[in-house]
């Protein structure tokens, strides 16, 4: 399995958390809340990738 656009999708939601926690100051206040909302939500699921695909490693 080509696990290349996970590693892509999991290191684009970590950068896009952590530019959002760097820049909240500059972001306009009626977009913050939902670029920090978007931001968890692909951080979770990118966690979620992270172990399902640690499982799969260790059960093959």
């Amino acid at each position: 399995m080509d696990t290349t656009p996970l590693i892509i999708f999991i290191i684009a939601a970590f950068s896009l958390g952590a530019l959002i926690l760097m820049k909240r100051e500059s972001i306009a206040p009626n977009m913050r809340r939902g670029l920090a909302l978007s931001a968890v939500v692909l951080i979770a699921f990118a966690f979620i990738l992270i172990v399902m695909s640690l499982a799969s490693m260790g059960s093959s």
